[in-house]
Order: C-alpha cells, then sequence, then structure tokens
C-alpha cells in the first residue's frame, strides 16, 4: 500500500526543486512513486495543479527492460525502441493516484505564494531519500503515515538535513 505525503514549502521554485530530486532518486532506485503533484496559491485565491510528466522515467524504464527483452531476441535496439516508447505512453497516460479535489482543498490552506508537494510513495529507502528531501526543509501538512513516522519526518525537515 502506498503512502500519501503532503509537505508546504515557501514558494513554487522550492517545490519543484524537491520534485527533482525525487526523480533523481526514482533513477536510482531509492523511490519509487505512484503519483507527483505540485500544488501552487497563486494570487487570487487561484489554486493550480502542476503534475511533473512520468512519461520521461516510463521510456528510461522502458528502454531498460526493452534493451533487456531485446538482448534475449538478438535485436536488443529494436526492443529498446519499443519499451521506451511504451514506457512513455504509458507514463503519459497514467493519471491515477491523488485525487485533484482534495490536493485543491489543501492547497486553498497554503498561504498565497506558498506551493506543496504531495507524493504517493509507493516504496522509499528512507536512509538514503530523507537526507536528500529534508535539505529543503518544509512543513508536512497532511501524511498517511504513522504519527512516530510523521513526526520523524517533521523533525528531519526542520533540522533540514544537518545531522542530529
Amino acid at each position: 500500500m502506498a503512502n500519501l505525503v503532503a509537505i508546504a514549502y515557501d514558494d513554487l521554485d522550492q517545490a519543484q526543486q524537491v520534485t527533482e530530486t525525487l526523480a533523481g532518486l526514482m533513477k536510482e532506485h531509492s523511490l519509487e512513486l505512484e503519483d507527483v503533484v505540485i500544488v501552487e496559491h497563486r494570487g487570487g485565491g487561484k489554486i493550480k495543479l502542476h503534475q511533473p510528466s512520468m512519461a520521461g522515467l516510463g521510456a528510461a524504464s522502458g528502454a531498460l527492460w526493452g534493451g533487456l527483452i531485446g538482448l534475449i531476441f538478438f535485436m536488443p535496439l529494436f526492443g529498446m525502441a519499443i519499451g521506451a516508447a511504451s514506457g512513455a505512453a504509458g507514463g503519459a497516460l497514467s493519471d491515477h493516484g491523488i485525487d485533484d479535489k482534495f490536493m485543491k482543498e489543501l492547497g486553498d490552506k497554503l498561504p498565497e505564494g506558498g506551493a506543496a508537494v504531495f507524493v504517493l510513495v509507493r516504496e522509499a529507502t528512507v536512509d538514503k531519500v530523507l537526507p536528500q528531501i529534508s535539505k529543503f526543509g518544509g512543513h508536512v501538512i497532511q501524511s498517511s503515515l504513522s504519527n512516530e513516522q510523521e513526526a520523524a519526518l517533521q523533525d528531519a525537515l526542520d533540522k533540514r538535513g544537518a545531522a542530529a
């Protein structure tokens, strides 16, 4: 089962840096996500959802698997091409995960100009992920973690990656 974690940040730029870090962690297989969304509270009370494309990550994963399958059948380039195309298509078409209405409701509680990163985490290597994410700070505004896990996450965010 996946865990939902939503962390508020001061602005959109900071939230985008976090999602770039998450993408890097996914590429090194330290993190598996089902969904990632940035919620921005714009001026005039408008809430904007930014859904970073998972197509690129799907293409990379598809190319890897396609290449391996292609090697088995002595056609690695063809296998990589087919794998990349199917992985990109799967990533682009998948819009499941966190409910948009729920994110907009929480986003409305952010201060104007603020942003939050919502992630649906399938699996994580905590000792590799936490130091990378905590350096951005932030405040946990919603999670499905246990009280102890949520407190530990908030403590790490408060320390901004500094050793305890």
